[in-house]
């Protein structure tokens, strides 16, 4: 895999990301902000924040898989939160860890926003994968 995960010393180390990730792969994928769609385009989990953030980890894992990636292969997410209070982070990191697993975090970002492309929409998490 061309990703190292850095910890440096004198930053704070969390289990749900790492604060470095150096690329050193050949092909760089990115993938759009997923949100808690189906397949027909019917929002999954209407009002309710861990449903949806559930759904959009599930469909970043479809779309990793769909360019020949995987979860392991994610240097950096950036996760957008309508109206984010801090109680939101154990559904939002429970979704993380279902896509994630043991393998080592990616970088990540957390971003509090007003709002997303639908008024229903909670959640949205974005990814840049690198491969060798």
């Amino acid at each position: 895999m061309g990703l190292e995960h850095i910890r440096p010393d004198g930053l704070v180390n969390y289990s749900s990301y790492t604060q470095v990730v150096a690329a050193t792969g050949t092909r760089t994928i990115y993938i759009s902000g997923q949100v808690s769609w189906d397949g027909d385009g019917v929002i999954v989990g209407k009002g309710d924040f861990a449903a949806q953030a559930m759904k959009a980890y599930e469909n970043l894992g479809v779309a990793l898989a769909a360019a020949g990636a995987t979860p392991a292969d994610v240097a950096k997410t950036t996760v957008y939160i309508v109206n984010y209070e801090p109680s939101m982070g154990r559904a939002q990191y429970a979704a993380h860890k279902a896509l994630f697993g043991g393998t080592t975090s990616p970088a990540s970002t957390l971003i509090g926003v007003q709002a997303l492309a639908a008024p229903e929409f909670m959640i949205e998490v974005e990814a840049i994968a690198v491969l060798d």
